[in-house]
């Protein structure tokens, strides 16, 4: 039975999406629930297999859905697929670029092609769509009124924001990513009226990518690090798009919302809770009996 949502149904009512990558994963979830609220919504892809299997299940819950195959890298799959999706709704409100690429390999052994690959599917092609989309999000646009744009929601990463291990490519594209997140909100936020935000998934589980970065082999003594010792539903990042989509985040530009439950902040617990305590039971009492740094009139 599917959890009750916190948005009203008709949230996004009349409001037209496209959701790069949204095949699969955690951006499959954002199209649905983006549909599931009211949206019409058309997703990207590079399948097409996956692209009809994802609009299928769409339409079988009775939502507005339609698949254009297509790649981010591509200048011009991405003004066709806007274009299409214009012209197949009328307009477009909301557009979430969630294609990405990612693998584990050490710098060693990855090929500058193969970092390359990574920033072209995740920085270019989010700037490339972003590029395309800008005549249609704008204020004044299709089917937008004179004072009114649209959202933009880029799919990011924490990665970056210390240092992963075999992730250099990922880590370099997604700091990219913010930084478009963050210039565009500045720049198309003043002219335009087009408010740019990211979400900075964790680990969630069930998606491709949890399966090729963190398999269940590595998964043996990670649960402990987490402070909320659990991996995150799709769902999670769906409702961040929802909150960000709706009048709740008309005010939010140029933020990366992260929701990894903390994740990036944890550190492995180096020393137990419990010998905490008794070492500095022992320090105290080492302390006091030298009579340094104990104040005077304790002594």
């Amino acid at each position: 039975m599917a959890t009750e949502s916190p948005f009203r149904a008709d949230v996004l009512r009349g409001k037209a999406a496209l959701v790069t990558g949204g095949g699969s994963g955690i951006c499959f979830e954002i199209a649905t629930q983006l549909a599931r609220h009211g949206a019409h919504v058309a997703i990207m892809g590079r399948r097409r297999e996956v692209l009809d299997k994802a609009v299928a299940a769409l339409r079988s819950e009775g939502l507005r859905a339609v698949g254009f195959q297509g790649d981010v890298r591509n200048q011009e799959d991405a003004a066709r697929v806007l274009a299409s999706t214009v012209e197949h709704f009328g307009k477009l409100d909301i557009l979430v670029n969630g294609a990405a690429g990612n693998f584990l390999a050490s710098p060693e052994d990855l090929t500058p092609k193969g970092f390359r690959t990574v920033l072209e599917i995740d920085t270019v092609g989010t700037y490339t769509m972003c590029y395309e989309a800008l005549k249609y999000l704008k204020k004044g646009g299709p089917g937008r009124g004179p004072s009114t744009g649209g959202l933009i929601i880029n799919i990011s990463a924490t990665l970056h924001y210390t240092a992963a291990w075999y992730q250099i490519h990922v880590s370099a594209a997604k700091a990219g990513v913010d930084s478009i997140t963050r210039t565009l909100a500045l720049e198309w936020g003043t002219d335009y009226e087009i408010r740019v935000n990211g979400i900075a998934p964790g680990p969630i589980g069930g998606t491709p990518g949890l399966r090729k970065l963190a398999p269940d082999e590595m998964g043996k003594g990670k649960r402990e690090m987490m402070p909320l010792f659990k991996l995150g539903e799709t769902r999670d990042i769906a409702m961040a798009a929802l909150y960000l989509a709706s009048d709740a985040g008309k005010y939010v530009n140029g933020t990366t919302l992260v929701v990894d439950g903390g994740l990036w902040l944890s550190h492995p617990r180096h020393i137990p809770k419990e010998e905490v305590k008794e070492l500095s039971k022992v320090i105290e009492k080492k302390v006091r009996a030298s009579g340094v740094g104990v104040p005077s009139s304790k002594l």
